[in-house]
C-alpha cells in the first residue's frame, strides 16, 4: 500500500509530482532502452551465434524478424489490453514475460529455440512498449514538459538500436553471445522495481471492448507481410510462399481497415488514423525504421566480414550515430516541433537519410571505417533522428485518453514493422544481388568474393536510399502545416 500512496503523487488529473513524475520517466526509458536494444543487440553476436549453433546465412534474418514479426503484428491487441487492463499492469506484466524468454533464449541448444524466444521476447514486447508509451502520454500533459519528456523517450527510441550493437559487441567478446539476451533480466529488474513503486494504476475512464475479429484480422495481416517478404530470400520472388504470404496479407488488412470502419468497438477507432498529423507520424516512423535497421544490419556485417572488426571495435563503431540519433532527437523535439510542427521535420529529415544511404551505397571491399562509414553514419543519425522522435510525440497526441494504449501501439506498428520489412527485405535483395555476382564473374574465382559482398551492400544501400526518399515524399504530403492541433479541436 506504501507504494500505491507515493504512485499516486507520480500521476493526476492536473499532472504529476515534478521529481516523481521524471523518475516515473527513467523508469518508462529504461524498459524502452530493453525493448530497443533487442532489435539490433543481436546483430553483432549473430556471426558467433550462427557458429556455435549451425544456421545458414539465409536463416540469420529470423533471429532479427521473429522479434520484430511478432512485435509488430501483436502491438494493437497489446496496446488494447493496456486499456483494458490497465497500464501499470501490463507494463510489470510485459517486464516479467520479456526477462523470463529473455534467460530461455540465451539458454538456446539449437536454431529453433532461439527464434521461438526472440518471438516470444516480440509478443511480451508488444504488451510492455503500448503501456510505457501510454504512461508516458497521460504523465506528461503540459506541452513544454511533454516535448522534453517526448525527446528522452525519442533520443531512446533512436539511439538505443545502436548502443545495443555496442552492449552486443562488449558482451559477445568478453563473455558470450548468449549474454545479449541474459543482460535483459538486468534492465527488467530494475524497471519492474521503479515501476512498482513509482508509477500508478491508470484504468482508462472508459472501458473499451476487445474487438477479437479486429485482433484476428490486423495481427493475421502484418505476419502474413512479413512473413511474405522473409521467406523470399530462402524461396525467391515467384515461390507460392512468398508471393501467396503477401497476397494473404495484403488481403487481411484491407479487409481489417474495412472491419474498422464496421465494428462497434473497433480495435483501431478511425478517429485515431484519420487525423493526418497522426497517419503522417506512422508512416514517418515505418518508413524511417526500415532504413535505421536495415544500415545497423548491413554495416554490422561490413565492418565484421569484409573490415575484420571485433565485435566490441564494431560496437563502438556505431557510437557516432548513437551521438547524432540523440542529438537530432532532442533538438527537433523540444526546440523546432513546437515552432513548426512535424511536416518540415520529418520530410527533411528522409531526404537527409537518403544522402547518407547514397553516400553508404558507395562502400568498397576496401573501404576505411574513416574514408566511407564515419561521414553517412553521422549523416543518416541526424536526418533520422528528426524523424522518428517528433513522430513519435505526434502519433500520440490528441487521442482520448481510453485510445491512449493503442495509439501509442500504432505508432510503435509503424516501428517495428519498418525495422521487420527492411531487414527481410533488404536482406534478400542483398542476397540476390551477390548471388548473381558471383555466377556473372565466376571466372575471377576467390577474388569474386569480397567483390560480390561489397556489390550487395551497395544494391541494399541504392533501394534503401529509394525508399528513404520515396518516405520524404508521402510524409510532405500527409503532415499538416504548422505546429500540432490542440488537443481538444475536432478530428481534421
Amino acid at each position: 500500500m506504501a507504494s500505491d500512496a507515493i504512485a499516486e503523487q507520480v500521476v493526476h488529473e492536473g499532472g504529476a509530482s515534478g521529481r516523481l513524475r521524471w523518475l516515473a520517466l527513467a523508469v518508462i526509458g529504461i524498459a524502452q532502452l530493453m525493448v530497443v536494444l533487442d532489435l539490433t543487440v543481436m546483430n553483432v553476436a549473430l556471426p558467433s551465434a550462427q557458429q556455435a549453433l549451425n544456421f545458414t546465412t539465409a536463416d540469420r534474418q529470423w533471429v532479427v524478424t521473429a522479434y520484430t514479426l511478432a512485435f509488430g503484428s501483436l502491438l494493437l491487441a497489446g496496446g488494447r489490453l493496456a486499456d483494458l487492463l490497465g497500464r501499470k499492469t501490463t507494463f510489470l506484466v510485459g517486464l516479467v514475460g520479456f526477462a523470463g524468454v529473455s534467460a530461455v533464449g540465451g539458454a538456446s541448444v539449437d536454431f529453433a529455440m532461439l527464434v521461438a524466444a526472440r518471438a516470444c521476447q516480440g509478443a511480451f514486447a508488444a504488451l510492455l512498449v503500448p503501456s510505457a508509451l501510454s504512461l508516458l502520454t497521460t504523465t506528461f500533459t503540459v506541452p513544454k514538459e511533454r516535448a522534453r519528456a517526448f525527446g528522452v523517450f525519442g533520443a531512446i527510441a533512436t539511439a538505443g538500436g545502436a548502443i545495443g550493437l555496442l552492449i552486443g559487441g562488449s558482451l559477445t567478446e568478453y563473455l558470450s553471445w548468449r549474454w545479449t539476451l541474459y543482460v535483459n533480466l538486468v534492465f527488467a529488474g530494475i524497471a519492474f522495481v521503479g515501476g512498482s513503486i513509482l508509477l500508478t494504476r491508470q484504468p482508462a475512464p472508459v472501458k473499451p471492448r476487445f474487438d477479437i475479429p479486429g485482433v484476428v484480422l490486423s495481427s493475421g495481416g502484418m505476419f502474413c507481410v512479413v512473413y511474405g517478404f522473409g521467406n523470399a530470400a530462402t524461396h525467391g520472388w515467384r515461390s507460392p510462399s512468398t508471393w501467396g504470404f503477401l497476397v494473404a496479407g495484403t488481403v487481411l488488412l484491407a479487409l481489417f481497415a474495412f472491419w474498422m470502419t464496421r465494428a462497434t468497438h473497433p480495435l483501431l477507432p478511425p478517429s485515431v488514423v484519420l487525423n493526418r498529423d497522426r497517419a503522417g507520424a506512422y508512416v514517418a516512423v515505418l518508413f524511417a525504421s526500415l532504413c535505421l535497421f536495415a544500415t545497423f544490419l548491413f554495416l554490422t556485417y561490413y565492418l565484421q566480414r569484409t573490415l575484420n572488426f571485433s565485435p566490441v571495435k564494431t560496437g563502438l563503431a556505431f557510437l557516432p550515430i548513437s551521438a547524432s540519433l540523440a542529438l537530432a532527437a532532442n533538438v527537433s523535439t523540444i526546440v523546432l516541433m513546437p515552432r513548426v510542427g512535424p511536416r518540415p521535420l520529418a520530410p527533411a529529415g528522409l531526404a537527409v537519410g537518403a544522402g547518407a544511404l547514397a553516400w553508404l551505397a558507395q562502400l568498397g571491399p576496401h573501404t576505411g571505417y574513416a574514408g566511407g562509414v564515419l561521414g553517412p553514419l553521422i549523416v543518416i543519425g541526424l536526418g533520422l533522428g528528426m524523424v522518428i522522435a517528433p513522430s513519435i510525440n505526434a502519433g500520440t497526441y490528441g487521442v482520448a485518453p481510453q485510445d491512449a494504449g493503442v495509439a501509442s501501439a500504432t505508432v510503435t506498428v509503424g516501428q517495428q514493422l519498418g525495422a521487420s520489412i527492411g531487414t527481410s527485405l533488404l536482406n534478400t535483395i542483398f542476397a540476390s544481388a551477390v548471388a548473381s555476382y558471383l555466377v556473372a564473374h565466376a571466372s575471377l574465382g576467390r577474388a569474386a568474393n569480397a567483390l560480390a559482398s561489397a556489390h550487395g551492400y551497395d544494391t541494399a544501400f541504392w533501394w534503401a536510399t529509394g525508399i528513404a526518399a520515396a518516405g520524404a515524399v508521402v510524409t510532405g504530403l500527409l503532415f499538416q502545416s504548422g505546429p500540432l492541433a490542440n488537443p481538444q479541436a475536432p478530428v481534421r
